[in-house]
Order: C-alpha cells, then sequence, then structure tokens
C-alpha cells in the first residue's frame, strides 16, 4: 500500500493531508504552535485521531513519542553524529538506513522491509512516496515517517536562526 505525502516547509502549525494511491484523502496532519515541546496530531477522514507524536522537553538529544490508538508504541532518538543523521527507533525493533534529507530511505525489521520511502519527482511540487509492505503497520510506519520529518525539519528551522 502506498501513502502521499506533499514536501513543503514543514512549520510546526501546519496542516496537510496525507493521500493514497488514488489521490483520496487518507488521513489530516496537524501541529501545535502553542504548546510545551511539540506535538503533532494524525487524523482518519472521520476526524478521530490515529496517532500523536510528542517531543520529550528538556533531552540532550532530539526524542519524540509516538502514540498510536492512545497506545505509546514508539520512542524516536536522534543519535549523535557529525555527518549524517542517524535515528534509532526504540520499542518496535525496527531498524532505519538511507538518506533522509532527500526521503530516500528504508525501515526494517529483521532485515524485512516495513516502509521504503522515496522522494517523487515527476510531481507538481515535491512529495514523497511511503510504500508499506504490511497494511497493518499502515499506522504506526506513518507516524514514525512523520517523527523523523518533524525532526529533520526542527533542526533545519533551527540552523536557519
Amino acid at each position: 500500500m502506498k501513502l502521499y505525502i506533499k514536501q513543503k516547509v514543514f512549520s510546526w502549525g501546519a496542516k496537510f493531508t496525507v493521500k493514497d494511491e488514488a489521490g483520496n484523502d487518507r488521513y489530516f496532519v496537524e501541529g501545535e504552535v502553542f504548546s510545551f515541546g511539540r506535538k503533532l496530531h494524525v487524523t482518519d477522514t472521520s476526524g478521530k485521531e490515529v496517532a500523536f507524536i510528542q517531543q520529550k522537553v528538556f533531552s540532550f538529544l532530539p526524542r519524540y513519542f509516538v502514540y498510536v490508538d492512545g497506545k505509546e508504541v514508539a520512542e524516536i532518538v536522534k543519535e549523535f553524529s557529525v555527518l549524517r543523521p542517524r535515528y534509532s527507533i526504540e520499542g518496535l525493533g525496527w531498524e532505519i538506513n538511507g538518506d533522509f534529507w532527500s526521503h530516500n530511505y528504508m525501515i526494517t525489521r529483521n532485515d524485512n522491509p516495513i516502509v521504503t520511502i522515496r522522494k517523487e519527482w515527476m510531481t507538481w511540487g515535491d512529495s514523497y512516496e511511503l510504500d508499506i509492505s504490511d497494511p497493518r503497520d499502515e499506522k504506526v510506519a506513518l507516524a514514525v515517517v512523520l517523527t523523523i520529518d518533524c525532526v529533520m525539519a526542527a533542526q533545519a528551522q533551527a540552523a536557519a536562526t
């Protein structure tokens, strides 16, 4: 199954839509601007919150908690690295490798792909594709990818100031 996210300059107050292969709305994503720590809500088309991402405040390295259907399922930690960003996904047994800045990376479990993230170049504006191997992993995979995107956007924003 594939999901598509329109790439734009991310801001925490942003609202955007995740679409399916047919171009239909699948999820809505909205960031909170005025909160203690960064927060991101993912709702389905009926308005039900299916995922929630929350930044751990007062952490040396960026650390985010991922909740799906009200339960904490993972913790995403940006690891210390000099040349390339590296992330660990704690709680799922998932590993992540690839080029995060160009949105070309893969998340695996025991060397089996969970989700492959690719930048789509032949679209109006840039977007990226999430190719999710097992539909049962859809919400968790989406939340993890959004978390990584949020961490990268926050770092880019901090570097620009």
